[in-house]
């Protein structure tokens, strides 16, 4: 079986970093990536997909990358569901093994086509 998942998009917003209690880093940030078609007002759409990275690629990602930054995500699709009030709540976001800067050099502070990957801890 595969699971597998490549994007490419720009961050919404900057990314979130934190440390988790045993000190693993983590970096969550969401991308919008162009879909196929456009609205009816003729305006591109796009779907908004939720990304994790963890340890050193998640802070990589704090350190480099800032809302607008043109990405390329590759990992794992995390399909979750909880309850809350009731009612069963669906999530998903993709558990990112590599990212990659695409935006030219210039055009944010930041390497160009720069290549990050998780390392096995």
């Amino acid at each position: 079986m595969l699971n597998k998942v490549v994007l490419i998009g720009r961050l919404v917003r900057d990314p979130e970093f934190r440390l988790t209690p045993s000190g693993i880093a983590v970096c969550k940030f969401t991308m919008a990536v162009d879909k196929n078609k456009k609205t009816e007002e003729g305006e591109q759409s796009a779907d908004f997909i939720r990304i994790v990275a963890w340890r050193r690629l998640a802070e990589i990602c704090n350190e480099y990358l800032r809302k607008g930054k043109l990405v390329a995500v590759e990992g794992r699709l995390q399909l979750d569901s909880y309850e809350k009030e009731g009612q069963k709540i669906y999530t998903s976001e993709v558990i990112a093994d590599t990212m990659q800067m695409l935006d030219r050099a210039g055009a944010v502070d930041a390497p160009n086509n720069s290549q990050m990957s998780e390392t096995p801890a």
